[in-house]
């Protein structure tokens, strides 16, 4: 491999080893860093790299069970694919860029080569279909061979339990020099200069902000900039734009209905349309409070959150 070793971490503590990935940009962040993690954004990462995120106490539950059965699938897949693999129990760096790390499952043996473990849901079951794999793997491994030099990377994945999945990805040098362009600018002009990227519209950015600043100060208020206002303007572009979309949509859809009347399903060439009879039970909150009001204040749950509203001044 042409890289060198950063940090031996056979025997590291997690929370050890959790400080030491602060030193550069690794695999699992460089697809959040691109804009490609459902569940991290660029926000997260740089947050993250300057010390400035609460790490939690324990691990999520995707995030135990992929690291418990990390070595099912490593040696299911040699098993199966029959070719031999070993742990490399440090974390890579390479060799002209400090700034990227790796932390990789696994090296194949005899081969200039790696493997990536994972574990999904069988919901994802059709991102792994045929000849596909979820583009924030990709990049991981890109950047994995990015870093060590390798030429190609394996990728196994036991989906819902009990599905088995293989993919070979091969290096990709046009990739590569993206992802190290936009590493080095992520590194260099945000986390070495201690300037935040900007934020953007992502679910994993919109809970970041909401568990950044949980409560606001009663009462307390501030002067915006010349930018707010330009933001507020487009804002109020865009719901407009996006309620005369809601209502084409809606016609679209009254006028299958019209089209079904009391059918249940209708089919046209590829297209299964179903306007299905459902029941839903709900608890009325207010027939409760009023017969059982001890039983209602026991169930009732309070929580907090912050509104976010624009108004016109008059």
């Amino acid at each position: 491999m042409d890289c060198v070793v950063f940090a031996k971490t056979g025997e590291m503590e997690r929370e050890q080893w959790l400080q030491v990935r602060k030193n550069g940009i690794g695999g699992s962040d460089i697809p959040a860093i691109c804009g490609l993690n459902k569940y991290k954004s660029p926000v997260d990462i740089y947050l993250d790299k300057i010390g400035a995120l609460e790490q939690p106490d324990v691990q999520s539950e995707a995030a135990y069970f992929g690291s418990l059965f990390e070595d099912t699938v490593a040696k299911e897949f040699e098993k199966r694919i029959g070719k031999k693999v070993r742990k490399r129990n440090a974390l890579l760096q390479h060799k002209d860029y400090p700034f990227m790390l790796a932390n990789v499952d696994r090296l194949v043996i005899g081969e200039r080569a790696g493997l990536e473990c994972k574990t999904a849901s069988e919901y994802k079951l059709k991102h792994w279909e045929e000849d596909k794999v979820p583009q924030e793997y990709i990049l991981q491994c890109q950047w994995y061979m990015a870093v060590t030099g390798l030429s190609r990377w394996y990728i196994a994945v036991i989906i819902g339990g009990n599905k088995f999945i293989t993919k070979e990805i091969h290096r990709d040098e046009e990739i590569i020099d993206y992802l190290i362009e936009i590493g080095r600018n992520f590194w260099e002009n945000h986390v070495m200069k201690n300037v935040p990227p900007p934020v953007d519209g992502s679910d994993a950015c919109t809970e970041l902000l909401n568990s950044l600043y949980p409560r606001s100060i009663e009462g307390a208020e501030i002067s915006l900039d010349e930018e707010a206002y330009n933001l507020i303007s487009k804002r109020e572009q865009l719901k407009c734009l996006s309620k005369e979309l809601e209502t084409q949509i809606s016609q679209c859809e009254n006028k299958i209905k019209d089209m079904l009347k009391d059918n249940e399903i209708g089919v046209v060439k590829d297209r299964k349309v179903i306007w299905k009879s459902c029941v839903r039970t709900s608890v009325d909150s207010k027939v409760l409070k009023s017969k059982y009001p001890e039983i209602y204040e026991e169930c009732i749950k309070t929580s907090s959150y912050r509104k976010f509203d624009i108004k016109e001044e008059k």
